[in-house]
């Protein structure tokens, strides 16, 4: 979020709305498929929006990785 998006390092907290950061619904697109294709994992079925919190993503992130036995 810092590099790609200008995203302040210290507004990056878990309570964060993603609003907050500045990120709209092209944004969250862009960064869905950045998680992705950098995890090799499939958030399409995730419903985010700008409303969740950066730990929300944080945790939808986990859950995708344990799921496809990417993180023990």
């Amino acid at each position: 979020m810092v590099q790609k998006f200008g995203v302040d390092p210290a507004a990056v907290r878990p309570e964060s709305p993603l609003y907050a950061l500045r990120l709209d619904s092209l944004a969250l697109e862009e960064l869905r498929i950045l998680i992705e294709e950098h995890l090799n994992i499939d958030l399409e079925d995730a419903a985010l929006t700008s409303r969740n919190t950066v730990g929300e993503l944080v945790a939808l992130v986990h859950t995708k990785l344990v799921h496809t036995g990417s993180l023990g």
